[in-house]
C-alpha cells in the first residue's frame, strides 16, 4: 500500500470499478437487443411454418391428408385459444401485448389458419372453382384478428389477402391461368384498392379507430396506387401523358399530406415514384426521335440533383421536428 496515501482511503479490490471507469461506461451508447430478439422470433415463426409445409409436401403419401389437416387445425386453434385467454379487453385505442410471446403465437395461428384453408381447398376442393370464397374466409379472419388482438403484422397479412381476393374476384380465370397480369382490369382494381386503403387510413386517424393502423394502411395504399399507375403506361396503354398526370396529381396529394405530418418516408417514396414516371416520359419522348444519349444524360444529371435535394429535405424535416 502506498504510504503517502491518506489514512482513510482503502485499497480497492482488483475487481472493483473505479469512478473513471463508470464515467467511461456511461458515456458510451447503449446497445439494445430488443429488435434483434423480435426479428429472431418472427423468423422462428416463419421458419416453423415453412418447415411444416416442406415436411408435409415431402411426406404426404405416408402421413395422409386427414392427419395433416388435423395437425394444422389443432396448432391454429391452440394458438388462437391461447391468444384469446391472454388478450386484454378489446379497445379502439392501442392495446399492449400481455407478454413477449403473444404476438408471435398469434402470427403462428394466423399463418397456420391460412395454410389450413389452402390445404383444404387443394386436397378436397371444398370450395370448388370459387377461389374468391377460399380467399374471403382467411380475409375476414385476418382482419378480425388484427383488430381484436391489435396486431400490425396480422393487419399486413389481411391487406395482402385483400389484394389477392380482389385480383381473383375481378379477373377472369383465363388471365390467371395464362399468367397475363397486364390486364387493365387488374390495374384499375389496384388503383381502387390504393384509394380505399388511404380512405381507411384517414378514417382511422380522424375517428380514432385504431389510429396506429393508419400508417400501415397509408403505406400499402400509396405503394399499390403508384405501382398500378406506373404499370398503366409501362405496359403501353394509350395516352401515357394522361397516366403521368394522374400519377403527378396523386403524388401532389401524398406530398402535401406527408409534409404536414413531417414524414420523410412518404416524401421519399413520393419523389421516387414521381421521378420514375418523369424519367419514363422523357426516355419515351427521346426514343420517338431516335435520340438515346440526351435521355441518358437527363437521367444522370437529374439523379444527382434528386440525391442532393433529398439530403437537404431530410435536414429540413429533422429541423422542423425539433421546433
Amino acid at each position: 500500500m502506498n504510504q503517502n496515501a491518506p489514512a482513510h482511503q482503502e485499497e480497492l479490490p482488483p475487481s472493483a470499478i473505479t469512478e473513471a471507469q463508470m464515467k467511461a461506461f456511461s458515456g458510451q451508447r447503449l446497445f439494445s437487443l430488443h429488435w434483434e430478439i423480435k426479428v429472431l422470433l418472427y423468423l422462428g415463426v416463419l421458419l416453423l411454418s415453412t418447415g411444416l409445409g416442406i415436411l408435409v409436401y415431402e411426406n404426404i403419401d405416408t402421413i395422409g391428408h386427414q392427419a395433416v389437416l388435423a395437425f394444422i387445425a389443432i396448432l391454429s386453434a391452440g394458438s388462437f385459444f391461447y391468444c384469446y385467454k391472454q388478450s386484454a379487453p378489446f379497445s379502439w385505442n392501442k392495446v399492449e401485448s400481455p407478454n413477449p410471446f403473444f404476438d408471435y403465437i398469434l402470427l403462428l395461428g394466423c399463418l397456420t389458419f391460412i395454410s389450413f384453408i389452402g390445404y383444404l381447398q387443394f386436397a378436397y376442393t371444398v370450395f370448388g372453382t370459387k377461389y374468391g370464397l377460399a380467399t374471403a374466409i382467411p380475409l375476414v379472419a385476418l382482419f378480425f384478428s388484427a383488430y381484436y388482438f391489435d396486431h400490425l403484422g396480422v393487419l399486413s397479412l389481411a391487406i395482402t389477402n385483400l389484394a389477392a381476393w380482389l385480383g381473383i374476384t375481378v379477373t377472369p380465370m383465363r388471365i390467371l391461368s395464362d399468367n397475363d397480369f397486364s390486364s387493365y382490369r387488374l390495374i384499375a382494381t389496384g388503383m381502387g384498392l390504393g384509394i380505399f386503403l388511404l380512405v381507411l387510413a384517414l378514417i382511422s386517424q380522424k375517428k380514432n379507430l385504431k389510429a396506429h393502423f393508419a400508417f400501415t394502411y397509408r403505406n400499402f395504399g400509396a405503394h399499390i396506387f403508384f405501382i398500378s399507375c406506373l404499370a398503366a403506361f409501362f405496359i403501353g396503354y394509350n395516352l401515357p401523358l394522361t397516366w403521368f398526370l394522374v400519377l403527378s396529381a396523386f403524388a401532389a396529394y401524398m406530398w402535401i399530406t406527408a409534409y404536414k405530418e413531417k414524414s420523410f418516408y412518404f416524401l421519399l417514396i413520393t419523389l421516387l415514384y414521381e421521378y420514375l414516371g418523369l424519367c419514363t416520359i422523357v426516355i419515351r419522348a427521346f426514343a420517338e426521335i431516335n435520340e438515346i444519349y440526351p435521355s441518358i444524360m437527363f437521367v444522370i444529371v437529374s439523379a444527382i440533383f434528386l440525391c442532393y435535394y433529398l439530403i437537404q429535405l431530410s435536414k429540413k424535416i429533422k429541423h422542423d421536428r425539433v421546433q
